[in-house]
Protein backbone atom coordinates (compact mmCIF):
# COMPACT_ATOMS: atom_id res chain seq x y z
CA UNK A 1 0.00 0.00 0.00
CA UNK A 2 1.28 3.52 -0.51
CA UNK A 3 0.10 6.50 1.38
CA UNK A 4 0.45 10.51 0.88
CA UNK A 5 -0.77 13.21 2.86
CA UNK A 6 -2.71 15.69 0.95
CA UNK A 7 -2.95 19.63 2.53
CA UNK A 8 -6.74 20.33 1.23
CA UNK A 9 -6.38 24.03 -0.60
CA UNK A 10 -8.84 26.62 0.25
CA UNK A 11 -9.50 26.58 -3.34
CA UNK A 12 -10.77 22.76 -2.94
CA UNK A 13 -13.57 24.23 -1.00
CA UNK A 14 -17.33 24.86 -1.70
CA UNK A 15 -19.96 27.14 -1.12
CA UNK A 16 -20.55 24.60 1.43
CA UNK A 17 -17.70 25.37 3.38
CA UNK A 18 -16.18 21.40 2.69
CA UNK A 19 -14.04 19.93 0.51
CA UNK A 20 -15.53 19.81 -2.96
CA UNK A 21 -15.40 16.45 -4.82
CA UNK A 22 -13.72 17.13 -7.68
CA UNK A 23 -10.73 17.49 -5.31
CA UNK A 24 -10.57 13.72 -5.40
CA UNK A 25 -10.05 13.60 -8.89
CA UNK A 26 -6.52 15.25 -8.59
CA UNK A 27 -5.75 13.53 -5.23
CA UNK A 28 -6.58 10.02 -6.50
CA UNK A 29 -4.31 11.02 -9.52
CA UNK A 30 -1.42 12.05 -7.84
CA UNK A 31 -1.23 9.49 -5.34
CA UNK A 32 -0.94 6.86 -8.21
CA UNK A 33 2.82 7.98 -8.96
CA UNK A 34 4.45 5.84 -6.84
CA UNK A 35 2.33 2.27 -9.28
CA UNK A 36 3.33 4.49 -11.85
CA UNK A 37 7.10 4.27 -11.42
CA UNK A 38 6.92 0.53 -11.16
CA UNK A 39 6.43 0.95 -15.11
CA UNK A 40 8.62 4.06 -15.64
CA UNK A 41 11.11 4.68 -12.82
CA UNK A 42 11.51 8.52 -14.45
CA UNK A 43 7.94 9.49 -15.25
CA UNK A 44 8.73 10.11 -18.51
CA UNK A 45 6.10 10.65 -20.43
CA UNK A 46 7.65 9.76 -24.09
CA UNK A 47 5.68 7.86 -26.24
CA UNK A 48 8.03 5.42 -26.35
CA UNK A 49 8.92 5.18 -22.06
CA UNK A 50 5.18 5.49 -21.04
CA UNK A 51 3.48 2.25 -21.11
CA UNK A 52 0.06 2.91 -19.49
CA UNK A 53 -3.57 4.82 -19.92
CA UNK A 54 -5.96 5.57 -17.94
CA UNK A 55 -9.28 3.79 -18.48
CA UNK A 56 -12.21 4.04 -15.92
CA UNK A 57 -12.56 5.73 -12.35
CA UNK A 58 -15.13 5.89 -9.95
CA UNK A 59 -16.06 7.66 -6.77
CA UNK A 60 -17.87 6.84 -3.36
CA UNK A 61 -17.95 9.72 -1.19
CA UNK A 62 -19.07 8.75 2.14
CA UNK A 63 -18.26 11.77 4.47
CA UNK A 64 -17.64 15.27 3.72
CA UNK A 65 -14.26 16.07 4.11
CA UNK A 66 -12.93 19.89 5.43
CA UNK A 67 -10.80 22.52 4.72
CA UNK A 68 -7.68 23.16 7.46
CA UNK A 69 -7.23 19.36 8.00
CA UNK A 70 -4.66 16.99 6.08
CA UNK A 71 -6.14 13.93 4.30
CA UNK A 72 -4.91 10.54 3.91
CA UNK A 73 -4.45 9.30 0.47
CA UNK A 74 -3.85 5.48 0.38
CA UNK A 75 -3.43 3.53 -3.05
CA UNK A 76 -3.26 -0.31 -3.11
CA UNK A 77 -3.75 -2.68 -6.15
CA UNK A 78 -7.10 -4.64 -5.98
CA UNK A 79 -6.91 -6.64 -9.22
CA UNK A 80 -4.08 -7.91 -11.86
CA UNK A 81 -5.10 -9.12 -15.14
CA UNK A 82 -3.42 -10.35 -18.09
CA UNK A 83 -3.19 -6.36 -19.63
CA UNK A 84 -4.69 -4.30 -17.11
CA UNK A 85 -4.92 -3.67 -13.35
CA UNK A 86 -7.73 -1.75 -10.31
CA UNK A 87 -6.23 0.41 -7.91
CA UNK A 88 -8.29 1.51 -5.04
CA UNK A 89 -8.06 4.60 -3.51
CA UNK A 90 -9.08 5.97 -0.10
CA UNK A 91 -8.79 9.77 1.53
CA UNK A 92 -9.60 9.64 5.10
CA UNK A 93 -9.79 12.58 7.02
CA UNK A 94 -9.37 12.72 11.15
CA UNK A 95 -8.85 8.74 11.39
CA UNK A 96 -12.38 7.69 9.44
CA UNK A 97 -12.61 6.75 5.75
CA UNK A 98 -14.30 10.01 3.91
CA UNK A 99 -14.10 8.85 0.20
CA UNK A 100 -13.07 5.58 -1.90
CA UNK A 101 -12.57 5.04 -5.16
CA UNK A 102 -10.76 3.04 -8.05
CA UNK A 103 -8.76 3.35 -11.62
CA UNK A 104 -8.59 0.71 -14.24
CA UNK A 105 -5.20 0.63 -16.02
CA UNK A 106 -3.88 -0.51 -18.92
CA UNK A 107 -0.26 -1.54 -19.77
CA UNK A 108 -0.10 0.14 -23.28
CA UNK A 109 1.76 0.64 -26.37
CA UNK A 110 1.14 4.13 -27.37
CA UNK A 111 3.21 3.61 -30.80
CA UNK A 112 0.93 0.44 -32.00
CA UNK A 113 -2.23 1.84 -30.15
CA UNK A 114 -2.74 -1.59 -28.29
CA UNK A 115 -2.42 -2.77 -25.56
CA UNK A 116 0.25 -5.36 -23.84
CA UNK A 117 0.54 -8.28 -21.41
CA UNK A 118 2.42 -6.79 -18.16
CA UNK A 119 5.35 -8.70 -17.85
CA UNK A 120 5.85 -11.14 -14.98
CA UNK A 121 8.40 -9.31 -13.41
CA UNK A 122 6.03 -6.02 -13.16
CA UNK A 123 3.27 -7.73 -12.69
CA UNK A 124 5.91 -9.40 -9.09
CA UNK A 125 6.15 -5.52 -8.10
CA UNK A 126 2.17 -5.14 -8.45
CA UNK A 127 1.31 -8.48 -6.47
CA UNK A 128 3.80 -6.64 -3.26
CA UNK A 129 0.71 -3.93 -2.99
CA UNK A 130 -2.13 -6.11 -3.63
CA UNK A 131 -5.64 -5.92 -1.37
CA UNK A 132 -7.89 -8.50 -3.04
CA UNK A 133 -11.31 -6.71 -3.43
CA UNK A 134 -13.16 -9.44 -1.14
CA UNK A 135 -10.55 -7.95 1.75
CA UNK A 136 -11.93 -4.42 1.03
CA UNK A 137 -15.02 -3.42 3.46
CA UNK A 138 -18.33 -3.01 0.80
CA UNK A 139 -18.66 1.16 1.06
CA UNK A 140 -22.90 -0.34 1.83
CA UNK A 141 -21.54 -1.85 5.13
CA UNK A 142 -20.38 2.02 6.12
CA UNK A 143 -23.33 3.42 6.29
CA UNK A 144 -24.89 0.36 8.38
Amino acid sequence: MFSIKVTPRFGDTDGLRHINNIALVEWFEVSRNPIFRIFTPDLDLSYDKWKLILVRTEFDYIGQMYYGEDVEIRSYITKIGNTSFTIGHEAWQDEELKARGKAIIVHYDFIEEKSKPIPDSLRKSLEKHLIKEDEIVETDELFK
